[in-house]
């Protein structure tokens, strides 16, 4: 009988100003995938994905990771993410997990922890899942952590994409509903950069499929409806080994103090639309402003008390929005903290 694995090739295209996930099924004559090596390079057509011309579309999908289908439990078929490469073999443009590896490798003495928080919107249709036809629900305020239709929309498939996560072996830490209703957040991490970038990308990916058996669209976009209601991030805490050890918080202190002299840069790849969302309301600060502080989620760099209180531990970066790249989140963060 014919042994084959069914392995979904995940990568990220060349959309601007947000890329975006794709995905095709391709099978492989084997009985189980066993390491990355056994999964060959795939080509795909770049000019329906932005990410080439018409006239020479071909580019290749470079596996990087695989874990096992959570979607198909009791088979050999996995989800594999790929890096999307140049027909000569070198990084693409669109890749920006090449330039983090590179920065990592150089960075691993600090032997840096990234935690991220993936804030999204559920919609059905044109609108967020749960509002009224006509007008607005109630208030913010009794959402945040809520528990009851009343004010929670969406558990079904937001259970069902954390069980998923961790089936497929994802470091998911834990969800929770967010403070506009239908806004949700999971955590990833605490993990090294590229671990955790990956992991995002593919929790991501899991959410947006899922979705289709719901008939539920997952969104990142940072200010999903406009007015008095929370916008949508994706804060990044961070930590070296040399912020986790005594008298860490100096050495945090003087990482927000590089943070600060960088804040434009941070800015520029931090998502599009954020402008919309940093506006110094809504546990934001103004996108103009850099501050950093302890337990102010108004601040650019929130430090958590416990850190203040221990002299050591790890900080938060509230700026990134929810559309943001990870991998080069994780980049210019190594790059300004590590140099």
């Amino acid at each position: 009988m014919r042994k084959v694995v069914m392995a979904e090739y995940i990568w990220i295209d060349g959309q601007k100003p947000t890329a975006k996930l794709r995905s095709k099924m391709k099978v492989v004559e084997a009985e189980a995938i066993r390491s990355v090596t056994d999964l060959p390079d795939w080509s795909f057509d770049g000019s329906s994905t932005y990410q080439a011309e018409g006239k020479k579309s071909d580019l290749l999908l470079r596996p990087v990771r695989y874990l096992p289908n959570p979607l198909k439990p009791g088979t050999p078929d996995v989800l594999v993410l790929c890096e999307v490469m140049n027909p000569d073999g070198s990084p693409h443009w669109s890749n920006t997990r090449a330039p983090l590896r590179a920065v990592a490798e150089r960075c691993a003495a600090e032997e840096p922890w990234f935690g991220l928080e993936q804030e999204y919107t559920l919609f059905e249709g044109n609108r967020p899942l749960g509002w009224p036809d006509k007008g607005f629900p109630a208030p913010q305020g009794g959402y945040y952590c809520g528990v009851g239709s009343d004010e929670v929309f969406g558990r079904k498939l937001v259970e069902a994409h954390a069980e998923a996560c961790l089936r497929a072996g994802l470091r998911l830490c834990g969800t929770n509903a967010e403070v506009m209703p239908a806004q949700w957040e999971f955590q990833v991490g605490p993990l090294s950069p590229l671990e955790v970038s990956d992991e995002l990308w593919l929790a991501r990916w899991l959410l947006y499929r899922m979705g289709e058996e719901y008939g539920i669209s997952a969104t990142l976009h940072p200010k999903p409806v406009k007015g008095d209601w929370n916008g949508t991030g994706c804060h990044t805490n961070f930590s070296t080994k040399s912020m986790r050890e005594p008298g860490g918080i100096k050495v945090i202190e003087a990482a927000c103090e590089k943070l600060r002299e960088r804040h434009d840069a941070h800015i520029q790849v931090y998502g599009a639309h954020n402008v919309e969302r940093l506006t110094g309301l809504h546990e934001t600060a103004p996108i103009t402003v850099f501050r950093y502080g302890v337990s102010d989620r108004g601040s650019s760099i929130r430090i958590p008390l416990q850190t203040a209180n221990e002299g050591k531990g790890y900080f938060e970066d509230r700026r990134p929005a929810a559309n943001c790249d990870p991998y080069e989140v994780c980049r210019i963060m190594l790059e300004t903290v590590c140099g």
